[in-house]
């Protein structure tokens, strides 16, 4: 028998604190072992009580959770899962901390919830088992767009779509894969399970550093050379379809294996609109979400790559999607961009 995941809270407000300690005991599963109001009471108790999973608050007194995030990841690197409030500030500080290495995100919860802070029993547990220890993330720099028209053209775009999904861990797999695209990259579409608040800020942040244009979904939005399009988070699922030009899509309907967006209806319409014109690209994440919608791309004549299991935060999504026999390529996140972008050139001008 598995023992259970020991977790440290870390919140200044003793009701959030209170909150996420019920939340998590009643998961037979998790063990809260201390609770911590600030950076230095949560030092000591992560000294004596070696938690496998710290819960973190952003907004805190004397030091807050970016900096003292910042310090575990230097001096002692373990999953730390940060609780946030859904704002844009929230959002911003949230991304940050993903990208200095924590393990995920949830949100704090809003009037009328009906599950306060959503699966974050799910995510301390994945977070305990992760293999990977966190390292520090090196530091995100700033990819400029080519100066002029022959550096784009090192990349002869074969007009091809592609479709790429993660979750837990995807934030710093999704910037290590997109600032490989040049700036006339394919038109690339994108669900990421991340609260609704976040997306928009997410997409704005991508678009700073990488050199395509990177927006967050709308309703009727063409997709076009040069662009990429995020899902909007928690409210409706993105999907591609097709008029007189293939177009971004959401669509009200019930989550989809737990989550909406889901990655699974996007790669379904992608399957459906594109076929063999497409490449499906499943990252790091929980759960199943995907895995059955890049089969059914590969059988549409898709090329298909899933993240592997060394370089993945949670190997979850990518190992149901392999062990379906919907990964055609298993490589490591690093080769992953470059690889899209050998799919998707053109083999000789005109090509399509």
């Amino acid at each position: 028998m598995t023992a259970p995941a020991r977790v440290l809270v870390v919140d200044d407000s003793p009701t959030m604190r209170g909150l996420i300690t019920a939340v998590l005991r009643a998961d037979p599963d998790v063990d809260v072992v201390g609770q911590a109001s600030d950076a230095m009471e949560a030092r000591n108790a992560i000294k004596q009580l070696n938690p496998d999973v710290v819960t973190l608050d952003i907004e805190m007194p004397n030091m807050n959770g970016l900096e003292f995030l910042d310090k575990i990841m230097r001096l002692r690197p373990m999953p730390v899962i940060m609780v946030s409030t859904l704002t844009h500030r929230g959002a911003e500080a949230t991304l940050a901390a993903l990208e200095i290495g924590a393990f995920d995100c949830v949100g704090k919860p809003q009037p009328g919830d009906a599950r306060p802070f959503g699966d974050l029993a799910e995510k301390v547990k994945a977070a305990a088992r992760s293999q990977r220890r966190h390292i520090r993330s090196e530091p995100v720099v700033a990819v400029q767009p080519p100066a002029n028209a022959n550096a784009a053209d090192a990349y002869r775009n074969g007009r091809k779509i592609v479709a790429i999904g993660a979750s837990t861990g995807g934030v710093e797999a999704l910037i290590t894969v997109l600032q490989k695209f040049p700036v006339n990259c394919p038109p690339t579409v994108i669900t990421q399970h991340m609260p609704s608040s976040f997306t928009k800020s997410f997409a704005d942040r991508l678009n700073r550093i990488c050199a395509p244009h990177v927006e967050e979904a709308t309703d009727g939005a063409r997709l076009q050379i040069g662009k990429i399009y995020l899902a909007p988070g928690g409210e409706r699922h993105l999907q591609v379809t097709s008029t007189s030009a293939p177009s971004c899509r959401l669509l009200d309907r019930d989550p989809v294996n737990g989550h909406r967006p889901s990655v699974d209806v996007l790669f379904d319409s992608v399957a459906e609109l594109a076929g063999r014109n497409a490449v499906g690209v499943i990252l790091t994440g929980m759960g199943r979400d995907g895995a059955a919608g890049l089969l059914k791309m590969r059988h549409a004549g898709a090329r298909t790559i899933g993240q592997n299991e060394k370089t993945c935060i949670v190997y979850g999504m990518p190992r149901v999607a392999y062990e379906l026999g919907a990964v055609e390529h298993q490589l490591p996140l690093a080769s992953i961009g470059e690889e899209i972008l050998k799919l998707t050139a053109a083999r000789k001008e005109g090509s399509d």
